[in-house]
């Protein structure tokens, strides 16, 4: 298992995602979110939720922040994105801000280690990512499945 972030780098984490959620777009639920992302190379990509009118159609920060890592990675075309180290959460509103259901699927495709979120206090709380998505789906179960069905 891969050993938590130290505390001052997770406190890094959550101050990018807490700048970062001050620029989320949410004129309808008024609930702003940032959350960055450490890479297994030591970058840090931020992302903040962005909301629009048909409302299914909003990105989470997490997500944003995924999207941004893959997008912005150096890396050769078809070659596997970077992993995740952690991922750092922070809710202007609420706190703790845990990532939703399909945030944590999305994370799990990029083999997130850890989870960063904020008490009450602004204290960071370091959990693995098993603790939050216990018995995961991921890629390996379907390059492990085997075909049964129209062949």
């Amino acid at each position: 298992m891969t050993p938590p972030p130290s505390l001052d780098t997770a406190r890094r984490l959550l101050d990018a995602a807490r700048d970062v959620a001050h620029r989320a777009w949410v004129p309808y639920s008024r609930f702003p979110v940032g959350a960055a992302v450490l890479t297994a190379q030591g970058q840090i990509v931020s992302g903040c939720n962005v909301e629009n009118a048909a409302y299914g159609e909003a990105i989470c920060a997490e997500r944003n922040a995924v999207t941004s890592m893959v997008a912005g990675s150096d890396r050769p075309e078809g070659a596997t994105p970077p992993t995740i180290e952690a991922v750092a959460v922070v809710g202007l509103r609420a706190a703790p801000c845990w990532p939703c259901g399909a945030c944590r699927q999305v994370l799990r495709e990029f083999h997130c280690h850890h989870v960063i979120v904020e008490d009450a206090s602004g204290e960071p709380i370091t959990v693995s990512f098993a603790e939050i998505l216990p018995h995961s789906f991921g890629p390996e179960a379907l390059t492990s499945a085997p075909h049964t069905q129209g062949e």
